[in-house]
């Protein structure tokens, strides 16, 4: 039942009176069904669809709190307000420590839920750490997130890199396709609709430790990259398509120079198989 300071996190508010609205037209999440108690992700778009920020969102008492990499944070702000125009909205940087709490029974006090994590308790924690729980390391925190399918911007891969659908925000309430337009809105729409996400995140175990960024292969053929890793665990960004080719024609897959087996992250709702890679289990 432990917590971890995240150094490589950081916050940022947004409040004034059009802040709701502001955040509900250029994020890709349902600003406006947000409870307390929960930080929902989310994420600014490239017009070409693509991830070029990320972030968890929670409501505060005078607007929403904006959690992303720390490296990030302040183009993150300065792109939100090119966006701002004329709308009464302040963003503003805070000072404030990130903490990460997961399989606890129990919540503290203040934790907010984390939408990203499918199954299991993980949380939020800003300002103070938890009480009576033991601390652990950031290393640890990593692995139980390789070990959920949770990637981020900043540490598992650059904006641009990747669309909404590849690290599964399409599943985890980080993509409404009910709530109408927001930035990139149309080229992840069709990509729903017409079913041709074929990258997606699994995990990776090995007999050996995985190193972040090697090259996934079958065979001789590329299939994805390492977005991050733990051990002999690794998160990875492959064509789900070539995977189930290659375990349908006994293929060995490797990362780097270690060979691998692969996984769909618990609670997620996608197979590996031959054919989009999207096929709901």
């Amino acid at each position: 039942m432990p917590y971890a300071r995240l150094s490589d996190r950081s916050l940022s508010t947004v409040t004034g009176e059009d802040a709701e609205h502001f955040l509900q037209s250029i994020l890709t999440a349902d600003v406006e069904k947000v409870a307390p108690g929960e930080a929902v992700p989310a994420a600014l778009l490239t017009p070409q669809g693509k991830i070029m920020f990320d972030c968890l969102v929670s409501r505060t008492e005078q607007g929403f709190r904006i959690d992303c990499a720390w490296d990030l944070r302040d183009p993150f702000a300065k792109r939100l307000t090119l966006y701002r125009l004329r709308a009464k909205v302040q963003i503003e940087a805070r000072d404030e420590p990130v903490f990460a709490v997961w399989d606890e029974s129990a919540l503290p006090e203040q934790a907010l839920l984390d939408r990203r994590f499918f199954r299991g308790t993980t949380a939020r924690l800003y300002a103070s750490p938890p009480l009576g729980i033991s601390e652990a390391s950031e290393e640890e925190f990593l692995r139980h997130r390789i070990l959920a399918g949770v990637a981020e911007a900043g540490s598992d891969f650059s904006g641009d890199e990747v669309f909404p659908h590849d690290v599964l925000m399409d599943q985890n309430r980080g993509v409404s396709f009910k709530k109408g337009c927001f930035v990139g809105q149309e080229v992840v729409s069709r990509m729903e609709h017409r079913g041709t996400a074929r990258r997606r995140l699994v995990i990776l175990e090995g007999g050996q430790e995985i190193a972040r960024g090697a090259d996934v292969k079958a065979g001789e053929r590329s299939i994805g990259t390492v977005l991050a890793a733990s051990g002999a665990h690794g998160l990875a960004l492959v064509r789900t398509d070539r995977l189930g080719e290659a375990r349908a024609a006994g293929v060995d897959v490797f990362a780097g120079e270690v060979q691998v087996s692969a996984s769909v992250p618990p609670g997620a709702a996608f197979s590996i198989d031959s054919s989009t890679g999207s096929e709901v289990e």
